[in-house]
């Protein structure tokens, strides 16, 4: 509430309070599909009258550097559940990271909101009533459960095979049960594509807990077919972390709760996304068209780069102790910089202010007093207070505050998970969630992306150079 009067903070309240109240009169009970049957046709005609009326209007020029700097910036995509503004930070459907946490229903008994909340509100635009986020805990729950026949799949994996690959194979695997490619392989009309695919991403949504939790038993703990019984009357968090010998720790489950929730989405743009939602445009089902991100997600320029900032930060801890006063932060860090090596976790394509999604795990973290004094913490948030004033010096970084990367695996190696290969799969997990944007693809009736490439010497002749 840093800059608020005391009379904007009682507002705030009051409108808390009206939600909340709101919530609790309307008690709706209407499952995804029935809420996006109501929701598509709407928007459905908002986008046929933008095309029809502004078809021919420009979002902007193309030029050379966009062609050679990996089209940054360039408007060309349509992406629903999320917007992503330089100053602003993400947006779900218009409501920041602060204002989902605000309304989304959380757990009984939690303080965090509930990925599930988050799954239905990217997929409907809707925030879910308390008594719809229990039905849809519910539901997602019976869908998790895998086959036999995948189980046996993943369990022939070699430990040794990392586990994001393990991941890849796995959900692509859930592609022999797709209902998408069923429907389509009967010839269902286009106007119903939207509807198999929905059913599909609440699959894969669900799907992909037991199966992390599996590979994560199978590489680290005694094997999976050791694992706890999913309990049906409990969230997608907390059967994941009962399963991978964490149930006990209510600190840990929030965490996981409060990543996938944040994690989900992040505009369309960011490769894991952009590629879900590419191979998705050529009508491949929702597991083929997420197994294709979750192999972009494991890139050290995308998901991969949570551990490697954990790792920064623990061989920082052998150089500088700690409690090390800022000065000491301040001459390592200038250290890595004259090395010519980047400092991880600082800098990001798009924003230009510290990631809301790194305030929100900070947050977390403030709040709960045996994180807050871990030595790791205290040396992140020591990075957070020296390391913008020194990138900005060093004057090679354009965004010079932390990423979501900055923070995130500090919280999952404090509550006991220490295996940093694995971290990219738990950002895997909450990347299913963006896969909702295959049902607004395919509810606008989205083509194949097919974009125009050039050659060195088309664009020298298209110059006259």
């Amino acid at each position: 509430m840093l800059g608020l009067s005391a009379r904007s903070v009682a507002a705030s309240a009051r409108v808390a309070g009206l939600r909340r109240s709101t919530a609790v009169r309307f008690q709706s009970t209407k499952g995804v599909i029935e809420t996006l049957a109501e929701v598509i046709p709407e928007r459905q005609e908002i986008a046929k009258k933008l095309r029809a009326e502004h078809g021919d209007k420009s979002l902007g020029d193309i030029k050379v550097e966009n062609v050679f700097g990996g089209m940054r910036g360039l408007k060309v995509m349509l992406w629903e559940p999320s917007v992503l503004d330089a100053n602003e930070g993400i947006r779900f459907w218009g409501k920041t990271i602060p204002e989902c946490q605000e309304v989304l229903p959380k757990a009984p008994g939690g303080s965090q909101m509930l990925p599930e909340s988050m799954l239905f509100f990217l997929l409907t635009s809707k925030v879910p009533s308390q008594a719809q986020a229990d039905q849809f805990v519910k539901e997602l729950a019976e869908r998790s459960q895998i086959s036999p026949e995948l189980e046996k799949v993943i369990d022939s994996f070699p430990k040794t095979l990392h586990p994001m690959t393990q991941f890849c194979m796995a959900v692509a695997a859930l592609n022999h049960d797709s209902k998408f490619a069923k429907a389509y392989a009967a010839g269902m009309k286009k106007s119903e594509y939207w509807k198999s695919t929905a059913e599909d991403v609440l699959d894969l949504s669900a799907k992909v807990w037991p199966i992390a939790a599996r590979i994560y038993r199978n590489v680290y703990m005694d094997g999976g077919k050791n694992a706890p019984a999913l309990d049906m009357s409990k969230d997608l968090a907390w059967n994941f972390a009962n399963q991978i010998g964490h149930g006990d720790n209510n600190g840990f489950i929030e965490v996981i709760r409060l990543y996938n929730a944040i994690h989900t989405d992040h505009e369309g743009g960011n490769v894991s996304a952009h590629t879900i939602h590419l191979v998705g445009s050529a009508l491949s089902d929702p597991f083929l068209a997420y197994s294709a991100g979750l192999a972009g997600l494991a890139g050290p320029l995308h998901g991969l780069a949570n551990q490697e900032v954990l790792r920064f930060i623990l061989d920082m801890q052998k150089q500088v102790g700690n409690n090390p006063s800022p000065e000491q932060v301040k001459d390592y860090i200038w250290s890595v910089l004259k090395s010519g090596r980047v400092i991880p976790g600082y800098g990001h394509a798009v924003l230009r202010k510290p990631d809301p999604r790194f305030m929100a795990l900070q947050q977390f973290a403030a709040n709960d007093p045996e994180v807050s004094q871990s030595p790791v913490f205290k040396l992140v948030n020591a990075m957070f207070e020296v390391a913008p004033g020194v990138l900005t010096e060093h004057g090679k970084t354009k965004n010079p505050f932390p990423n979501v990367d900055a923070g995130s695996g500090m919280l999952l190696y404090h509550y006991g998970l220490t295996q940093f290969e694995f971290y990219t799969v738990i950002f895997g997990i909450s990347r299913a969630m963006a896969s909702a944007q295959l049902v607004w693809d395919r509810a606008y009736g989205l083509p194949i992306e097919r974009p125009k490439s050039m050659s060195i010497d088309g664009l020298k002749k298209f110059l006259g150079a």
